[in-house]
């Protein structure tokens, strides 16, 4: 499962979207140790940040949550087939599910499947035969207990054959943060009534949504074959797992597509797609690649998932394991509920990560889409191939998932694109630190839904990053390899992974394991070093709080410049508070700590300025040019400092001349007409839509000055991004010749363009205005509805009371009822911002909060003052 709560797309505006939130005061409570000079997590531009989730109350307690063992296998689920049809008007699946198993180990005389909100028609064994023998069973709407003929022993396989009507919306209301809904089978538009989206069916079964649309043991430590035959109508293309073996018309004019899986695989990954896709073929050493889009996007489709082939290669011989399945598929869905989902050899994607028009491709970053699509690829290895026994073991399947994103970027676009994935997955992580701490493999958990967060994701990444540097590249992917081969087509968990790296290594790694997997929490580090006698004297302090947190044991690369030398010193942290002496010739430039930016803490280094300087001049890469940047921001008005930020606007790497568009942000320094000129030329000149886009906003940044003539360039710029940018500038100072040209923009349906609009109108906007939020709060998709409630609030402010009755019916509505609980959070926002002229909605918000079932969304209802 990929990016829980947003998509990659959602999650990358939410860096802008989350300074609309200075209502929500102190998102980030102190940790239980802390000082004055503690760093934040690192802030990177336009990246994705951690979900939405805020509690007052940092939760770093050992758990009390029930323990949730690994499922009890009973019988061994070898084989399901499936003929399926719709009833599109009622959202209804008519199915016939063949499902061959055998006891596990015990005899056993029945059997208890998980079948949720069905009409069971009949229950048969068949057992080879055509004509069944009709089963007493029972049914509860959630399990059917079915009582065999006999007493079947483990070395007896039976067949039995159930008719079922799955009706989804008849089940209770049910999701999480990761996955907003968990009815399994999902009809999108069906009646055709809605003109801005396609009709559509799709299924998502992760956790254990398989079981609401077929009779199955929805366990991920069951394994099965497959088939399922689709009947549609006669137009409509279908997907599943699999390939596709045959497609027959039938007299009534529709067509039956069947779809088979030779290889085994756990229920949850089973999944049907149908709808007006276009499909464009790809193929990889012979194997069909496909990628399901809507018409309207199949002309840049391969811009998007081209580089799939590619990816296959690169991974299959990193780790010597070759894509194990007949053929890999990618499709997008409307209204899907979550990021993505690794189906097995058909990966189901949100359609706004991955369909972009021709204008929208060049704004569409690595973390945007193709993280992502190497994310549920690497899946199809590492979850699909072999799969966590638990969802305990949750992050055996998505730590693996997140590394392929550095892996692959790294291959792909260097060095300094692995270091900028580095960086912002540990901010990720380090941000919801700040009120969670779980160890990564959580054998106690309420929900098993909670196991979707930024430790699994986000910190499981980072650990293999570390056991990757520690081990070294040919042990890691030798041990990955032992891994794959040994538990294919199985289920697995974390000690299988440890026995792979220790017999490969021929090291006991249960030190590494244990800390890092096991126990909750990271390093916190306070770093300072002293010149004495040729020798560097660097004191290390462990200062997180050891009482549910351990003293790490931490091999970390020390570097210490003269000149143009480095030399490396490898050193092991076992203490809490600990010294280290560096042999050197003479006082060094630069000692910098961690030095390949491995280390999964939260580190103080003390540095001097100069050091900073020489670190930005002299560093090997991104990350630590961009700590340099930020450890120098706030002496930007020394001329050397900011002589060196402009220097750095010439950087091969786009993050890094963003990085120092903001070092200068505000500027005061002797420097300020030649920063000024730069800022103007990059805004205007440079190649990134990124980079051009911080350039403008920086210059927004200088009050009571006027660069509407760069403004208004940008509003014709071809990056989307970059107009938004300039539409936030002129936000912040209108001019009455923009306003014309600001409305020709409002039919948008780009994401970041609709952001800024809705912020320029909620600062600026008049009565004129309102029908525009009353449209656009219908069509904008959820990430910008976050922003946009809460500026159309601000609106409102300035027109008549007796004008406001509709919108605040909406906000009203959203708040109420919204499926994504962060707009849900943007429509209550929008309604506070009247309280204060309508004190009379008082009692509506506090209505609101009590009935809002969400606990974060109540948390951070009530930091809204």
């Amino acid at each position: 499962m990929k990016y829980p709560v947003f998509g990659a797309l959602a999650l990358a505006l939410m860096s802008q979207l989350m300074a609309s939130a200075q209502t929500i005061k102190s998102s980030r409570p102190a940790s239980s140790v802390s000082h004055p000079t503690r760093k934040k997590a690192p802030e990177t531009p336009a990246a994705p940040v951690a979900a939405l989730v805020v509690s007052p109350v940092p939760n770093w307690l050992p758990s009390t949550n029930p323990q949730q063992p690994a499922a009890t296998t009973l019988h061994d689920l070898t084989d399901t087939k499936l003929d399926v049809r719709f009833d599109w008007a009622k959202q209804w699946l008519f199915g016939t599910a063949t499902l061959t198993l055998r006891p596990h180990f015990y005899p056993q005389s029945q059997l208890v499947l998980d079948a949720k909100g069905f009409d069971v028609k009949s229950v048969e064994l068949m057992n080879g035969s055509r004509k069944g023998k009709d089963l007493k069973y029972s049914y509860d709407k959630k399990k059917l207990t079915i009582s065999l003929d006999r007493l079947y022993q483990r070395t007896e396989q039976y067949q039995l054959r159930i008719q079922y009507v799955a009706k989804p919306n008849e089940l209770p209301k049910g999701g999480s943060e990761a996955i907003t809904d968990d009815k399994g089978l999902y009809f999108i538009n069906p009646l055709g009534t809605d003109k801005t989206k396609p009709r559509q069916v799709w299924t998502q079964g992760e956790t254990e949504g398989s079981s609401c649309w077929f009779p199955t043991i929805d366990r991920p430590n069951q394994r099965m074959t497959q088939e399922i035959s689709l009947t549609v109508e006669s137009g409509q293309k279908t997907l599943s797992n699999g390939l596709l073996t045959a497609s027959r018309r039938n007299p009534d004019g529709t067509r039956t597509d069947t779809w088979k899986l030779n290889q085994p695989h756990a229920p949850y990954l089973a999944m049907l797609a149908v709808g007006d896709f276009a499909v464009v073929s790809d193929t990889w050493r012979g194997k069909p690649v496909d990628y399901y889009v809507d018409p309207a996007y199949q002309y840049t489709a391969k811009q998007v998932f081209g580089n799939t082939p590619a990816m296959l290669e690169f991974f299959s011989k990193k780790l010597g394991v070759d894509y194990p399945w007949d053929k890999y598929a990618q499709v997008a869905v409307h209204d899907f509920v979550s990021g993505a989902m690794e189906n097995t050899t058909a990966s189901t994607f949100q359609q706004q990560l991955v369909q972009f028009t021709p204008r929208e491709l060049p704004d569409v970053s690595y973390a945007a889409s193709e993280s992502v699509i190497a994310h549920e690829l690497f899946h199809q290895w590492f979850g699909d191939y072999v799969t966590t026994e638990s969802w305990s073991n949750l992050p055996l399947n998505e730590s693996f998932a997140d590394y392929s994103e550095l892996l692959w970027a790294e291959h792909k676009y260097g060095a300094d694109a692995a270091a900028y994935v580095q960086q912002t997955k540990l901010r990720n992580y380090l941000e919801e630190a700040q009120t969670k701490r779980e160890p990564l493999i959580r054998y106690q958990y309420t929900n098993r839904e909670d196991m979707f967060d930024r430790h699994s994701y986000d910190k499981g990444g980072r650990v293999l990053h570390m056991l990757h540097e520690y081990v070294g590249d040919d042990a890691f992917f030798t041990a990955l390899n032992r891994y794959l081969t040994a538990n294919k087509f199985s289920s697995t968990e974390i000690a299988k992974l440890r026995l792979a790296f220790e017999e490969t290594t021929g090291e006991d790694l249960m030190w590494f394991f244990d800390q890092w997997f096991m126990q909750r929490g990271h390093p916190e580090l306070r770093v300072t070093h002293t010149y004495e006698n040729s020798q560097v004297v660097l004191r290390v302090q462990q200062v997180q709080d050891t009482l549910y947190q351990p003293v790490y044991r931490l091999p970390v690369t020390v570097a210490t410049w003269n000149g143009n030398q480095a030399t490396e010193h490898r050193i092991l942290i076992t203490k809490a508070d600990q010294k280290f002496r560096l042999q050197v010739n003479q006082r060094p430039n630069l000692v910098k700590f961690d030095d390949d930016g491995t280390l999964l803490a939260d580190i103080d280094e003390t540095q001097s300025q100069e050091e900073l300087l020489f670190q930005l001049n002299h560093a090997r890469g991104y990350l630590q040019k961009y700590q340099a940047i930020q450890g120098l921001r706030s002496k930007s008005a020394d001329l050397l400092v900011s002589s060196a930020f402009r220097s750095a606007l010439n950087d091969p790497f786009w993050a890094t001349r963003v990085a120092a568009l903001d070092g200068l942000r505000r500027y005061r320094g002797a420097e300020g007409n030649a920063v000024r000129k730069d800022l103007q030329r990059t805004a205007l000149n440079e190649k990134n839509g990124t980079v051009r886009a911080t350039a403008i906003s920086v210059l927004a940044s200088f009050p009571n000055e006027d660069f509407s003539e760069v403004y208004n360039t940008a509003l014709k710029d071809s990056s989307y991004v970059v107009v938004g940018a300039a539409v936030e500038a002129l936000a912040k100072a209108p001019t009455a010749n923009t306003r014309a040209q600001i409305a020709a923009l409002q039919s948008t349906a780009n994401p970041a363009l609709l952001v800024a609009l809705s912020k320029y109108y909620g600062l600026n906007g008049t009565l004129d205005d309102y029908q525009w939020f009353l449209q656009r709060s219908k069509d904008a998709p959820a990430e910008v509805l976050y922003v946009m409630l809460e500026n159309f609030g601000t609106l409102m402010q300035r027109i008549p009371p007796i004008e406001r009755e509709k919108g605040i019916q909406r906000l009203e509505a959203m708040a109420r009822t919204h499926p994504q609980m962060y707009v849900r959070l943007g429509a209550y926002k929008g309604l506070h911002e009247l309280v204060a002229s309508m004190p009379t909605l008082k009692p509506t918000l506090q209505d609101i909060r009590s009935k809002e079932k969400d606990d974060n969304l109540k948390s951070m209802y009530s930091l809204i003052q």
